[in-house]
């Protein structure tokens, strides 16, 4: 299909425009170039080779993920100095340790001291050791040990003093980002992370331990603060797709959103006022749900239409007000969905279309499962 339109396409399809893609990628290289902070980019978005040889410059070292599945998946790949930022599952830590045998380097996270336990009971072969980051809540509100705790500091403490383990870095997530509206409440938040990880990094340094920072999420890292300069790394995502919620949070404009998905009108229903398309939430995710007037998607080029609801393998569309005019939307017809959630709508996709100015090169396929 290379040189098509994407009306060629089946539907529901995602598609990637790739020039999108790049410029977003390249746009955050410079950024951490002036900062003088290394970019560690997270795969969790899109979960594919090609998208990460873009984020990485092609060099393929230094990146984040969430999954062991996409660990191993970029292992298999030739990637290497890969983190595995997710907080050590017990279940996993074997195949943990086959990763740090084999690459270079493979680092794990962890936020409390049972997982320290599991990681001194799998020693590593050949003197190598587990290269951990503790991961620190500054504030988001999910995984981490809390900053003021004293158990942070001692946790700290405990990962660099066992034997066969070295403490590479603190870790936090400020995805507390998401909750922003506009550029200067991103950096309010961005300032309070980066503030907090940066005490706490005194609070090691006090007790002669030195090691790695990093802090990140999309919105934190497309308007750094200055203050992040004397952070050791970044590690942003979402940015080289974006979507919906980021421009509304501030982040990037709808121009900027590299993913579209398409969808095809299959039904007329005028004693309902609505239409039906053939994407429902197995092709776009039900994420966003009630957050936007336009329901869970906008609508490109229909800025009066609204994404209402989804079963499997139906959306319901219908005008925000007055009738609607089936003249303009015929059965087959192509609607195209810009996704509130990119990550999550990917997630829905087994293939990528890739396209450049509306015609399309090729396929990018993710990696999948946990």
């Amino acid at each position: 299909m290379e040189g098509e339109p994407l009306s060629a396409l089946c539907t529901p399809a995602l598609v990637v425009d790739v020039d999108k893609v790049k410029r977003n990628a390249q746009r955050m290289i410079e950024r951490c170039q002036k900062l003088g902070v290394q970019l560690r980019p997270h795969m969790k978005t899109h979960k594919t080779l090609e998208c990460a040889d873009i984020m990485t410059g092609e060099s393929r070292r230094c990146i984040v993920v969430s999954t062991l599945a996409e660990a191993c998946f970029y292992a298999d790949h030739g990637f290497d100095d890969i983190l595995y930022a997710y907080s050590v599952p017990f279940d996993k830590v074997e195949r943990c340790a086959a990763l740090s045998e084999r690459l270079d380097l493979f680092q794990v996270l962890l936020d409390h001291p049972d997982a320290l336990e599991q990681l001194k009971k799998r020693r590593l072969r050949d003197g190598r050791q587990w290269h951990v980051w503790l991961k620190l809540d500054c504030g988001n509100g999910r995984a981490g040990v809390l900053h003021s705790e004293p158990e942070a500091l001692g946790l700290a403490q405990a990962i660099a003093e066992t034997e066969g383990v070295q403490l590479t870095g603190v870790y936090a997530h400020c995805g507390n980002t998401y909750n922003c509206r506009g550029v200067e409440q991103i950096q309010t938040v961005a300032q309070e992370t980066t503030s907090l990880t940066l005490q706490f990094m005194e609070k090691l340094k006090a007790v002669g331990i030195t090691c790695k920072s990093s802090i990140g999420s999309t919105p934190s890292c497309s308007h750094p603060v200055k203050d992040m300069a004397q952070l050791s790394e970044v590690h942003p995502g979402n940015y080289a797709f974006y979507d919906v919620q980021q421009s509304v949070i501030g982040s990037c404009s709808l121009e900027d959103v590299a993913v579209r998905v398409l969808t095809r009108v299959i039904g007329h229903c005028p004693h309902r006022n609505q239409l039906l398309i053939d994407c429902g939430w197995s092709g776009i995710s039900l994420d966003g749900a009630g957050k936007l007037p336009t329901g869970y998607a906008v609508i490109e080029g229909h800025p009066h239409l609204k994404l209402l609801s989804m079963t499997q393998e139906h959306g319901r569309v219908e005008p925000i007000s007055g009738p609607l005019d089936y003249r303009k939307y015929p059965l087959g017809s192509l609607l195209t969905l810009i996704p509130y959630h990119s990550c999550a709508t990917a997630m829905m996709h087994t293939v990528y279309h890739v396209h450049s100015d509306g015609r399309l090169l090729g396929r990018w396929t993710p990696t999948r499962g946990w």
